[in-house]
């Protein structure tokens, strides 16, 4: 079964917790703070790889989990990393996270790798803290939590000569003729249900691969038909081959007009691409008069072949071959930032958004933010400094004014993710 298209869970490791730890031993009096830090979580790695050509293993919804970093022991000893997990994907995957569609890689070349979800760094154990003014730090850090994200993947044909046309036009036929390829043949609409790939070597020693894609209907690129099965696949080629039915079943023209706007609504430069017009079945009775009349409403050269006689059909192929020498390859995404770390950040009208305070009733307040949460999350509270390192942070950051601001009283409940404490004036 061909399946280009799936969704996907990865959960990438937590950072292993620091430990709160003391040197104790004979004859050493006074070994100071010995925790160490815990160790990095397992990270998720899509991998293009060429031994796996369907998202098969992903057609129902998975879920990739790396394990978890070690925590800190005694003695200064950090934890142990967590082991990545890679995940090979077919050439051609494209990634995109489902919640805000937005592009997160192209795995377009064989052992082309990405880092989709970042494993957490492993939080400080109490050694770290030591200083001249802090001798005994009773102070460690938690684990960073990994990356979690829900991915979209989509598989898009690496070919670079893409048949279009209507369904039952003879884009097959054509394909396993000048290629090894053994498509489904047939004489009735959307034959070809799934894209056939197939290598054509032309008689001066150049090559290329073509694709015979699912046929085209109106309003294919709004999802109709196998429209977007369809149209994803061709973004990649780089040359198209327009093929015109002349056996007088169809108005060439009209065909010709409707197939190009299928293109152009679609996107992706498609419409732009160069375009080799092919007009097929000339070996029906009337082909030739068809393909006059189609050339008076069409200023391109046109090649008439015939699928029954080999006509024109090695013209064709040296005609693709030398598009291909002067056509260079299309970008379907700007991979420049992201391959560099580049995250771009847009301006907020307001920059003080550490942390939102709601009422749940009269006597409780609940603290909600991003930045403040993971702080909570750094801090290990098993200890009274622990406590009073987060309550400084959040009287440094204003979550005391804003809490007089909002009417809050000695003994009302302040909730903090699980932490709950009383507030006092």
């Amino acid at each position: 079964m061909f399946i280009d298209k799936a969704t996907i869970e990865v959960r990438a490791g937590n950072g292993g917790n620091g430990m709160i730890a003391f040197h104790r031993e004979k004859y050493i009096s006074r070994g100071g703070p010995s925790g160490g830090n815990g160790g990095r979580g397992g990270s998720i790695i899509f991998r293009a790889s060429k031994s796996v050509s369907t998202l098969m293993n992903f057609r129902h919804s998975k879920c990739i989990i790396a394990k978890d970093g070690e925590k800190g022991m005694g003695k200064n000893q950090y934890g142990k990393s967590a082991d990545d997990v890679v995940v090979e994907l077919p050439i051609g995957t494209v990634v995109f996270d489902e919640k805000t569609k937005e592009f997160i890689c192209d795995l377009s070349e064989d052992g082309k790798e990405f880092v989709v979800a970042h494993g957490g760094r492993g939080g400080r154990g109490n050694a770290c803290f030591k200083s001249p003014v802090n001798r005994t730090p009773r102070i460690a850090e938690n684990g960073i939590p990994g990356e979690k994200k829900r991915l979209i993947l989509e598989l898009k044909l690496l070919a670079d000569v893409g048949f279009v046309g209507f369904p039952s036009v003879g884009k097959s036929t054509l394909l396993s003729i000048i290629s090894a390829a053994k498509p489904e043949i047939g004489d009735y609409d959307f034959t070809t249900i799934v894209p056939n790939l197939g290598v054509v070597r032309v008689g001066d020693g150049r090559s290329f691969v073509a694709a015979d894609l699912p046929g085209l209907i109106e309003g294919a690129h709004l999802g109709k038909g196998l429209g977007l099965q369809f149209l994803r696949h061709i973004e990649r080629c780089r040359v198209i081959v327009h093929i015109i039915d002349m056996s007088g079943v169809r108005d060439p023209y009209d065909d010709y007009k409707k197939i190009n706007k299928e293109l152009k609504e679609y996107g992706y430069g498609l419409s732009k691409r160069p375009v080799i017009i092919v007009a097929s079945k000339m070996d029906e009775e009337g082909a030739e008069e068809r393909l006059k009349a189609l050339k008076k409403h069409i200023r391109k050269p046109i090649i008439g072949i015939s699928a029954l006689t080999n006509e024109n059909v090695d013209l064709l192929c040296y005609k693709i071959a030398d598009l291909l020498d002067k056509t260079p390859m299309f970008n379907l995404y700007n991979e420049d930032n992201i391959e560099a770390g580049v995250k771009v950040y847009e301006a907020k009208a307001d920059e003080n958004d550490e942390f939102e305070i709601f009422r749940k009733d009269n006597h409780t307040f609940v603290i909600k933010g991003e930045r403040i949460e993971r702080t909570y999350s750094l801090i290990n509270l098993s200890t009274d400094e622990g406590i009073l390192k987060l309550l400084n942070y959040m009287r440094k950051i204003g979550v005391d004014d804003r809490l007089r601001m909002m009417g809050a009283k000695d003994g009302d409940t302040v909730i903090l993710c699980d932490f709950e404490f009383e507030y006092i004036a």
